[in-house]
């Protein structure tokens, strides 16, 4: 049997008369059957109620006053209710719990105790963290930042790198394999190469870019592979574990994605700690991995810049440079398969082109300056496309095209799928700051117009000016 007791108390409420409470409550049952406890939130930090937790073995749970408030309890208190924002805080918690109430209210001089049972097929949920806690877990979460200014000349003390260097280690691995390794790099000379070949990539970048597009990226500062003291390679052993690595013998990746959780888990570490963090992504990894001496065997895949910072900025640096903007999670949420789309508790929608408004609304405010010359495409190659610095092709056809950053490839099969399959192009190009598009069907058929109309919904959606390629054409409601 799994008992559950919820508890109302007074803040400073000493655990012997909460003990003698339960225990009372108790009587007839065994406390060791006791598998939870409940409060309300802003509770649980009370000592008394720490102890007497502990002493029961139990998990704690907190509920907002009103989740408690909605629940109908046998003994309420207007007075409670005035001062808790519900009618009874311990009977609440039982009945929140799914419990059975066994013991209804009980009083001592500065708490309250019922006492619930859970039903037999009901195995108590592992506990999540106190509130205050799992506070601290989002908050490290929504403040990692990737920084590149600000870093002080002050050295990492060695207790703290191991903490951030041990987190990392701890990150979970396909089949414990553990594949990553870490190279600390203070030496000037060191990161001085790596610096050119950052800022060699950094000028091709810049030359492939559009004018208006490279005048922005003149203004954001890419690395600080020379600002911070302490630099370090986190780097991937594909065969780290022999043959029979348990998981990845039916997707190689998960080895790759193993180290990238490590680089995740030293990030919040670090954020943790007061350190800020940078990934460094413009180089060749071999040429890097050419000058660090790395073996043959072993592949870079994260170079981070590591110090203290005088400030953790509120916002991203390409959200507050106004380079890119965040997309909302209810783009990116299927329910049960692709295009089923609705944050839980909402009724998913599999048509996004008809809701176009509420769509791009959240980035709508944020477009760039950015232009972008599409050519919608079924089987040509468009290669004559992406010889502008601003060219775009999108490839609706069923054949999968070579890899090029420069191709979508968005294979269609209705002209229904294709006009939400346009949206979404629309859409994601907001956020990196595209603010006209210029669309050209050159292959027309019902599939790649149709996609064509979803560029023009989207476009619409997020504030994005699309016309044709023959300079009219523009976007308006009634066209739309």
């Amino acid at each position: 049997m799994s008992l559950v007791v919820g508890i109302g108390l007074r803040t400073g409420t000493s655990y012997r008369e909460l003990r003698d409470l339960v225990d009372s409550a108790l009587a007839g049952l065994e406390p060791r059957d006791v598998t939870q406890v409940v409060t309300v939130d802003g509770r649980e930090a009370e000592p008394g109620l720490q102890r007497l937790v502990a002493s029961l073995g139990a998990s704690l749970f907190t509920a907002t006053a009103l989740e408690l408030s909605q629940q109908p309890v046998p003994t309420p208190s207007d007075h409670v209710d005035q001062l808790a924002g519900t009618a009874s805080v311990a009977e609440a918690a039982v009945i929140l719990s799914g419990a059975e109430l066994l013991v209804p209210k009980q009083r001592s001089t500065r708490a309250t105790v019922a006492v619930g049972r859970l039903p037999d097929d009901q195995t108590p949920a592992a506990p999540g963290y106190a509130v205050g806690d799992r506070d601290v877990v989002h908050r490290v979460l929504a403040e990692r930042r990737d920084v590149r200014r600000g870093f002080l000349d002050r050295p990492i003390a060695d207790d703290v790198l191991t903490r951030v260097l041990e987190s990392a280690h701890r990150a979970p691995s396909v089949g414990l394999s553990q594949p990553w390794d870490f190279v600390l790099i203070r030496d000037i000379a060191t990161r001085r190469k790596v610096h050119d070949l950052a800022t060699a990539q950094r000028d091709a970048f810049a030359a492939s870019l559009p004018a208006g597009r490279r005048s922005a990226f003149d203004g954001l500062k890419i690395e600080a592979i020379l600002d911070t003291p302490l630099n370090i390679a986190v780097t991937c052993d594909a065969g780290r574990g022999g043959r029979h690595v348990l998981g990845r013998h039916a997707d190689p990746r998960t080895t790759w994605f193993s180290v990238a959780i490590a680089v995740q888990n030293l990030w919040l570490a670090a954020r943790a700690e007061g350190l800020g963090v940078g990934w460094v992504s413009f180089f060749e990894p071999g040429e890097v991995g050419a000058v660090l001496d790395l073996p043959g065997h072993v592949e870079l895949v994260g170079y981070l810049c590591v110090g203290h910072v005088e400030e953790f900025a509120g916002a991203p640096e390409l959200v507050r440079s106004g380079w890119a903007a965040r997309r909302p999670l209810s783009w990116a949420v299927h329910q049960e398969a692709w295009g089923s789309r609705g944050l839980p508790g909402e009724q998913p929608s599999a048509v996004i082109a008809e809701d176009a408004a509420r769509a791009g609304s959240a980035v709508r405010a944020v477009a760039g300056e950015q232009s972008v010359h599409l050519a919608v495409v079924d089987g040509a190659d468009g290669a004559e496309y992406l010889r502008r610095a601003d060219g775009l092709v999108v490839r609706v056809g069923a054949e999968k095209p070579a890899a090029d950053f420069g191709v979508l490839w968005r294979p269609a099969r209705t002209v229904d799928e294709a006009v939400e399959l346009g949206v979404e192009v629309a859409r994601d190009l907001a956020p990196q700051g595209v603010a006209e598009i210029v669309v050209e069907v050159v292959e027309p058929s019902d599939i790649t117009e149709g996609l064509a109309r979803g560029i023009f919904l989207g476009g619409l959606a997020c504030g994005v000016s699309v016309k044709g390629s023959d300079g009219v054409g523009e976007v308006s409601h009634s066209s739309a």
